[in-house]
């Protein structure tokens, strides 16, 4: 007699969970600019849901650092300056070269197949002058070297400077990168990688992460005041 099986319930996604992705989509896209208040009316019409779930999502959002409360006023998205754009890409520079440390550890061959696969992506978007794919191959590719390390804690702190990486990159895109120059990079370092040239890397990470400092804010680079990050680096 054959064996009777039955279907698996399909799992749904608490509202508030939902909720809270679609306004993290709508700040990284810009839709809700920084500074920008989150008026619960006019979300809940818009979204077509109640005031309840909206509400715990937009403390979520408050818990992650993308968004501030204010006493009696309201939920505001969260406005970044200068200091901000060096302090997300100094603890990039940090979680990201751990996450390297821990690839090289592992199966550095695997993690430079599924990256060279984005990249792939990547590189078809710039020749087709297709900024919006090129960002999101861009994020992709990071979060996948954060992902291939393991490390769920690495993972989840990621998760909310990549939020703030990409509200950068969209209140200053004309100081994105040149479409060749991303793809090279990048190219660089997965190169890199699959060589487990583990000096070099590291090198190439740090300067990406500079570069990318430099041409968002005009100027300067990260600094570490306790010089414990490039000493990891240094010595990982």
């Amino acid at each position: 007699m054959a064996e009777s099986r039955t279907l698996r319930p399909l799992k749904r996604e608490p509202a508030v969970t939902i909720i809270a992705s679609r306004l993290t989509d709508a700040i990284m896209d810009g839709t809700l600019p920084p500074g920008s208040q989150l008026g619960e009316a006019e979300l809940a019409a818009q979204l077509g849901v109640s005031r309840g779930p909206l509400r715990e999502a937009m403390q979520r959002l408050v818990q992650q650092g993308i968004a501030r409360s204010v006493p009696h006023r309201g939920v505001f998205v969260m406005s970044l300056d200068e200091d901000d754009v060096r302090d997300i890409y100094l603890a990039r520079t940090a979680i990201e070269s751990a996450a390297c440390r821990l690839v090289l550890q592992q199966d550095p061959q695997r993690t430079a197949d599924r990256l060279a696969t984005v990249h792939r992506a990547m590189a078809t978007a710039a020749r087709n002058g297709d900024p919006a794919a090129l960002s999101a191959a861009d994020m992709e590719l990071h979060q996948v070297l954060v992902e291939e390390s393991g490390s769920v804690r690495l993972k989840r702190m990621a998760e909310t400077l990549f939020v703030e990486t990409r509200m950068c990159m969209t209140a200053l895109a004309d100081e994105y990168p040149m479409p060749v120059e991303m793809v090279e990079e990048h190219a660089a370092i997965i190169e890199a990688l699959r060589a487990g040239d583990e000096e070099r890397l590291y090198a190439l990470l740090d300067e990406h992460m500079q570069d990318a400092v430099r041409r968002l804010t005009g100027h300067g680079q990260i600094t570490d005041p306790s010089g414990a990050i490039a000493a990891a680096d240094r010595t990982a």
